[in-house]
């Protein structure tokens, strides 16, 4: 069945889930070298562009008239075991850090990632939690992606009748969205979700447009211009995060939205940024020769099993930073840690791609059974 995948979505993918993990285990030197240092977007766009496009690949052609239930429910199942998937998460990071509390005596635990409301309004927090209106630090992309694929079968439906229109009212919303600060509340504390839904739609709508027209026989502009444009915008937000610049919350007094990096609302200059890679990695041919490997890479396997994966990197991600935090500063812990988890990661992956196996000759097994046996009977009766 992997024989004939296009397997790019799933190296980006893998890519994307290895930087954001290594990203939420702060303070290491390996930090330094991911997405996020390279420009104003870091790696969790690029997860939402590329799961945009996934539903592109998986949904959008089955989304037809007499199959669109069918395809409306499987998608809200999905949405139910991300949105199961979160709660776990936030669970086992609830037990990392208030386990460490327990066991050292240090209360400094029990002030990390956003903890200190279910530990001082335990009734109303725990019911944010299950609304979603308290994420933990770290603990937020699911959410998001849930969410967008409750959606999802919205945005199929509009892509289906107009691409350019139902992206120029996903981008509408996104800009007012932005102006007006209009995002789902946190509770029982202020402010607004991490990851706006209603921003970061925009970018999960692209990708699913961008995929729904390439299969359609479209392709995306290619030039030698456009290229460059990229590669310049790109270098200049490099240059731009390591200058005196950077640091502001807007210039001009424009709307953070439009004129500064926000990351709630998806500010124009982030949103660009990863537009600017997605262009490059999708029209650059040595790119994408370079992102064509093997079913049987490793990156690949990681990639087509990213909800394990993810759900593996945020634990250890937190059980990590717990580790940390108790013992300090220590470049050999910080290379056992990233190195194991990434181990980890990869484990899950190569286990999972083992017990498909396993299924699949389970499957075929009774099957090649009954045909010798049939063959047997057939012998004897002649």
């Amino acid at each position: 069945m992997t024989q004939h995948r296009d397997t790019r979505i799933d190296v980006l993918r893998a890519l994307a889930l290895l930087t954001i993990f290594i990203d939420h285990v702060p303070g290491t030197v390996y930090e330094r070298f991911t997405i996020r240092n390279w420009g104003f977007a870091d790696a969790a766009e690029v997860f939402v562009l590329i799961s945009g496009a996934s539903v592109g690949l998986a949904y959008a052609p089955k989304f037809a008239a007499g199959q669109r239930l069918l395809s409306t429910v499987k998608m809200w199942k999905r949405a139910g075991v991300l949105y199961c998937a979160h709660i776990m998460t936030t669970v086992a990071t609830l037990t990392i850090f208030c386990g460490a509390a327990v066991l050292t005596g240090n209360t400094l635990f029990l002030e990390q990632n956003n903890i200190p409301a279910l530990i001082q309004n335990a009734p109303e927090a725990f019911v944010g939690v299950g609304l979603l209106g308290h994420q933990l630090g770290y603990n937020n992309i699911l959410s998001l992606y849930a969410v967008l694929l409750l959606f999802a079968p919205l945005m199929l439906w509009c892509l289906g009748r107009s691409l350019r229109w139902t992206l120029a009212g996903s981008a509408a919303l996104w800009l007012a969205a932005g102006i007006w600060q209009i995002a789902p509340p946190n509770y029982p504390t202020q402010g607004f979700w991490f990851l706006n839904p209603l921003s970061w739609q925009l970018l999960f709508v692209i990708g699913i447009a961008g995929m729904m027209h390439v299969r359609a026989g479209g392709s995306l502009p290619s030039s030698p211009r456009l290229a460059w444009l990229a590669a310049i915008y790109l270098a200049a937000a490099f240059l731009w995060i390591r200058s005196p610049l950077w640091g502001h919350v807007t210039w001009l007094g424009l709307p953070p939205v439009i004129g500064g990096f926000d990351k709630t609302f998806m500010s124009l200059s982030r949103l660009l940024d990863v537009l600017a890679m997605g262009y490059l990695v999708a029209t650059v041919p040595a790119v994408s020769r370079l992102l064509r490997v093997a079913p049987g890479n490793g990156l690949a396997i990681l990639g087509r099993h990213p909800l394990p994966v993810f759900v593996t990197g945020t634990i250890f991600a937190m059980l990590a930073q717990a580790l940390k935090l108790q013992g300090g500063p220590s470049r050999m812990q910080d290379f056992l840690l990233v190195a194991t988890g990434i181990g980890l990661q990869f484990a899950v992956a190569y286990f999972l791609e083992w017990l498909a196996m396993m299924k699949k000759r389970q499957r075929d097994v009774p099957h090649g059974l009954a045909s010798a046996l049939g063959d047997l009977l057939l012998s004897k009766s002649i």
